[in-house]
Formats: structure tokens, C-alpha cells, sequence
């Protein structure tokens, strides 16, 4: 590989990796918070954005999910899709066969929601579970994540 192609594609790197605040930081927050959540069937803040009590981005809404904007983006385009019941499905780990027609709406709508946002290029969903999974919300959620060239492995 020419010098110049290794410095063109550490350009475009560095140009991904300098919208967000430094890695380290960000995953302390995050594992922090996720510690600190207590898993459980009470209310949380999404149930709140469901109910209009706290204002979101709203990109995509239907009689059964919700999608809206990180209010702490981790790409360009940071997206969580939601069930607008909970139905006791706090996080994938709590599914049951009971929930698997929501399940495959929640990815369904991350496709259409990634066509609407111009993710053409590739996206990457994320669904954390437990605090091990660095879940902070115990209602289940679908990251969608893209806008820039994603690494492997994740974390």
C-alpha cells in the first residue's frame, strides 16, 4: 500500500474518530451507568418519552415502536428503536415467545429507519442485555448505529 493511500485512510479515520469524545471516557460513562441501573419492571425514562413527558427526536413512530435520536450519540447516526409496551421485555435476556413478533419489528424498523437515515453504505445494530452487557435502561432497546466505518470486535 502506497504512503499515500495509508495517510488518506488515516485521514478519513481521524475525521470519524474526532466527533466523539475521547473512547475512554465514553465507556466509563456508559459502564458506569449501567453498574448503577437496577434491572427492573419499574417506569423508565423511555416509558416517559413514550408518554411525551420528555421531548425526543422522533425519526420514526408506528402503533407499536418508537424510534428516536441518542441524546449521547456514539456515531453519526444514532438511533434507538423501542417498544411502545413493554410487556415485561426489559431486555432480550427476559424474551419469550410471547414477544417474538415484537422482536422482529424492533430489527425490521431498524432497517427501515437506516434506508430513511442514508445508511446504505452498512450499519451496525446493538442490543445490550444486563449490566455485563452494559444495559442502562431496562426496558429493551435497539442501538442503530452508522454514519462511519464501524470496528471489529466491538468491545
Amino acid at each position: 500500500m502506497s504512503d499515500e493511500t495509508q495517510k488518506s485512510r488515516l485521514s478519513v479515520l481521524s475525521s470519524h474518530l474526532t466527533r466523539l469524545p475521547p473512547a475512554s471516557s465514553l465507556m466509563a460513562s456508559e459502564k458506569e451507568a449501567a453498574l448503577a441501573a437496577a434491572p427492573s419492571d419499574s417506569p423508565t425514562i423511555f416509558d416517559k418519552i413514550i408518554n411525551k413527558e420528555i421531548p425526543a427526536t422522533v425519526v420514526y413512530e408506528d402503533d407499536k415502536v418508537l424510534a428516536f435520536r441518542d441524546i449521547a450519540p456514539q456515531a453519526p447516526t444514532h438511533i434507538l428503536i423501542i417498544p411502545k409496551s413493554k410487556d415485561g421485555l426489559t431486555g432480550l435476556s427476559k424474551a419469550e415467545e410471547r414477544h417474538c413478533e415484537i422482536l422482529g419489528c424492533l430489527l425490521y424498523t431498524a432497517k427501515l429507519v437506516a434506508k430513511q437515515e442514508g445508511l446504505e453504505d452498512g450499519f451496525r445494530i446493538v442490543i445490550n442485555d444486563g449490566p455485563k452487557g452494559c444495559q442502562s435502561v431496562y426496558h429493551i432497546h435497539v442501538h442503530l448505529l452508522g454514519g462511519r466505518q464501524m470496528n471489529w470486535p466491538p468491545g
